[in-house]
């Protein structure tokens, strides 16, 4: 007799699919934020910080005014809970300002395969000091997967060049920011329990912005105003902050720090598409076979979400 799925477990199934595709769209669209960047430098010789803050100012504007009749209800969660809010926003300007310093330094490909692929490694690592047991197979599986990946397309890509003028500060800064992604995924992801995902995205990209000011206006925030800096301005802050952030935070209600860091894996996959497509940088076969591992990787925890996050 086949028995019907009880109401809430379809529910809370649906729920995870649900998350996992935001997430799997953010890191999309993350992906597109490498070339911009590198674009923006070469046409404006902004520094990483300038854009970051650039990035995060436009994102904060635009969410203020799309949630203007609900700032007293963004001020009171913020005075709910200040600590783990104020972290998330300081954790998204620093690691986001490191991440930019490795695109100037080592290249669009490196700076991200760098510092995503800390990420669900430090995160997976995390949850499990916490519960006390080593993850699942398919956890180990996919996690196994997408670092030996990140290898072969880091060992392809990561030798110096033109595109990487200072290769080991490059690499050290997509470390840290990979430190960084990975703490503030695990802080982010316990506010989103109870913040609604535009309130979170709210506070923090006003809160990061208001982190890389003195650093930017220090380092410089003045730009030519022509039709395609300002295009890529707002690609940077709306949609790969803005929305993105939005879904990336409503994904992590339903979604563990580390599943997501490993789905977020898309992110260096569409930036070293972008980078061979745009920035005509090299795409050897250690980079195919690493690209096919890393989408193994994702693919077996969107299919299988249950026993990926099992232990």
């Amino acid at each position: 007799m086949t028995r019907t799925p009880l109401p809430a477990a379809s529910a809370a199934r649906h729920a995870a699919r649900s998350g996992l595709i935001q997430i799997t769209v953010t890191g999309v669209l993350w992906g597109t934020t490498g070339v911009a960047v590198q674009l923006l430098r070469e046409g404006t010789g902004l520094s990483p910080v300038s854009i970051g803050f650039h990035r995060l100012a436009i994102a904060a504007l635009v969410l203020l005014a799309c949630t203007a009749g609900r700032l007293r209800t963004i001020v009171s969660t913020l005075r709910a809970a200040p600590v783990p809010l104020l972290l998330t926003g300081v954790g998204l300007g620093l690691y986001q300002a490191l991440y930019f310093a490795a695109v100037a330094w080592a290249g669009v490909s490196v700076a991200t395969i760098v510092s995503l692929g800390l990420a669900p490694v430090l995160a997976a690592a995390w949850e499990s000091v916490q519960a006390r047991r080593l993850p699942g197979p398919l956890r180990l599986g996919t996690l196994v997967a997408a670092v030996a990946g990140l290898v072969l397309i880091t060992s392809a890509t990561g030798q110096p060049g033109a595109a990487a003028p200072a290769p080991l500060l490059g690499l050290l800064a997509a470390a840290g920011s990979g430190l960084g992604y990975a703490v503030t995924t695990l802080i982010s992801r316990q506010v989103s329990q109870r913040t609604a995902p535009m309130t979170l995205t709210t506070i923090s990209t006003v809160v990061g912005a208001l982190t890389l000011a003195p650093f930017a206006l220090v380092a410089g925030v003045g730009l030519p105003v022509r039709p395609d800096t300002v295009a890529l301005l707002l690609h940077l802050g709306v949609i790969t902050t803005a929305v993105a952030y939005a879904l990336f935070y409503a994904g992590l209600r339903t979604t563990p720090g580390s599943v997501a860091a490993v789905l977020t894996l898309l992110e260096p996959l569409t930036a070293a598409a972008l980078a061979v497509a745009l920035l005509r940088e090299p795409l050897p076969l250690p980079v195919i076979v690493g690209g096919v591992l890393l989408l193994t990787a994702v693919a077996a925890t969107y299919l299988a979400p249950d026993r990926a996050d099992s232990r």
